[in-house]
């Protein structure tokens, strides 16, 4: 050709240290979130059939798990309880002995430098399996459900929890909690709010995993519908002005979408949930050698850093940092 009439995009694609130079997304150990399981009992190590290499730990089997995350450099935990009992309105997730609370004050004292963050909904305690407070004719009660809530942020935060995430999406639970909180002498508690919440089918494996799936019914009068984008926008701006420090949308992967707008318009630190389904889904795909887990699990990871979020919650936690510090090390 003798005009040049088209650019040169190739030109900064041409070796890998020029890529390296110019690469706009980067994906850090320090980005990710670990979910753990911890269950009442002793001598529990129970692998989660729909999660592979995901398990439930009793708190005296804490410590092999906790010491591999420790060693990986990932930063932080988020704890699910599954107790010994459950009742109609989820008791054991306020008690001071709760489950929960019993695995962070172990982690807390065993591992100070690891920010421990707390789930805090009903779902897992409740004998109907709901997020609420359930009426006689299967209706769940919003604002007889927040007092339970606020008792469950600050039995956590009294068990030495540095953040308190409510999944619950009760309306106003933000604020509630944040009245509790402080109350309680717990101001400088951060809330990483799930804001964002899906009634989403990518909640299957979790629901086996934490025992918390609902006896009847479902969770559509709570969660959101995976087709409104700008309700998602009312939810966020909601939480922001309750008091919310942190954002959580969830699921991710399907909602990158929904991750951008709310980088776009709250300048909080943005949580993207990269849950058990989605997990699920290139765990199968690798075991059946269809896919390569690491290249697929690090490109999935990415695209949701790339989408605006500044942490990113994942069951690919501990893969994921082995394969950036080997990838660090070359």
């Amino acid at each position: 050709m003798t005009k040049l009439d088209f650019k040169r995009h190739r030109r900064l694609r041409q070796s890998a240290t020029m890529r390296a130079m110019v690469k706009e997304t980067h994906l850090h150990k320090e980005d990710f979130i670990y979910p753990i399981f911890v269950m009442a009992g002793k001598d529990i190590k129970n692998p989660i059939a729909s999660m592979p290499g995901i398990f439930q730990f009793s708190i005296d089997r804490l410590k092999e798990e906790m010491d591999e995350v420790v060693s990986l450099g990932i930063p932080s935990v988020i704890l699910f309880g599954l107790p010994a009992e459950k009742d109609s309105v989820g008791s054991g997730a306020f008690h001071d002995h709760g489950i929960v609370q019993e695995a962070t004050r172990f982690v807390k004292k065993q591992y100070p430098e690891v920010v421990v963050i707390a789930d805090t909904c009903l779902c897992e305690y409740t004998s109907h399996g709901h997020c609420g407070v359930v009426s006689e004719d299967e209706r769940i009660l919003n604002d007889p459900s927040l007092d339970l809530l606020a008792q469950t942020a600050v039995s956590q935060a009294k068990a030495g929890a540095d953040i308190i995430a409510p999944s619950n999406m009760m309306d106003g639970f933000v604020t509630v909690i944040r009245q509790g909180l402080d109350a309680a002498g717990f101001e400088d508690v951060p809330i990483m709010s799930y804001a964002v919440k899906y009634a989403s089918a990518y909640y299957g494996p979790f629901r086996e995993a934490a025992d918390g799936a609902p006896k009847f019914g479902d969770r559509k009068t709570y969660q959101m519908d995976p087709s409104n984008r700008l309700e998602a926008m009312r939810e966020a701006t909601s939480d922001v002005e309750e008091g919310a420090d942190f954002l959580i949308v969830k699921p991710a992967l399907s909602y990158l979408d929904i991750v951008r707008d709310v980088r776009n318009n709250f300048d909080l630190p943005v949580v993207a949930y990269n849950v058990s389904g989605e997990y699920a889904m290139i765990k199968a795909a690798a075991i059946n050698g269809w896919m390569d887990e690491k290249k697929t699990v690090l490109e999935t990871l990415l695209s949701m850093k790339r989408a605006g979020a500044d942490l990113i919650m994942t069951y690919h936690a501990k893969d994921a940092a082995r394969w950036l510090e080997e990838k660090n090390n070359d």
